[in-house]
Parts: C-alpha cells; structure tokens; sequence
C-alpha cells in the first residue's frame, strides 16, 4: 500500500479547521496538521502577490487521493486551491498502518 502527504493552504484558521474536520470526519484523511503563519509570495493573474496563509499537512492512503482533491476543490473559498500530494518514501510500519486502519 502507498501513503501520500498532501500540502493544502488556506486564508485563516477557520477555514482550515473545517477542511480538516471534514476530511478526517469522512475517512479521508488519517490526520491533518494546521501550521499557523506561512508566508505565500506567488503570481497570480500577473500580479505579485504576499499573503499570510496556514498549511494543512493530510495523511492518506493513495486509494484516497483523487477523493481528497476532489473535496477540497468542492469546500476551498479559494479559485484554484493548492492541493499537491509527495509520496511517503519511508515511515515508521506503525504509524503507516495507522493511517490504512483508520482511512480504509
């Protein structure tokens, strides 16, 4: 079985907090981390832009992905949400079946 970690920021807490509970609530997401106070510089629609964002960290199975960006583009305030998945390469077994059990 594959695992992935998905980034995701959103515009402020609240918006984060409901993501994450309605990922881990529907058995999408084993866990989700919410990491306060990232700064985004990036371009968009020619513009610089800078904003304070916080960063979900979503544990997964890989049989849930395509679910994962498919409800977070449904639930984002956001046009067009980051939502990009790494490969967990290595991890501890325990804490890997953690997330299969709780996910599956």
């Amino acid at each position: 079985m594959d695992y992935y970690i998905f980034l995701v920021t959103v515009p402020n807490i609240e918006e984060g907090k409901k993501i994450a509970n309605i990922l881990v609530e529907s058995k999408l997401a084993a866990c989700v981390n919410i990491i306060q106070n990232v700064i985004s510089i990036y371009r968009w629609k020619g513009n610089i832009e800078r904003e304070n964002e916080m960063l979900l960290i979503i544990k997964t199975t890989e049989k849930k992905c395509d679910l994962i960006i498919q409800k977070v583009r449904e639930i984002h305030s956001y046009s067009n949400p980051e939502c990009v998945a790494f490969k967990i390469e290595k991890g501890s077994e325990k804490y890997l079946d953690w997330i299969k059990e709780v996910v599956d």
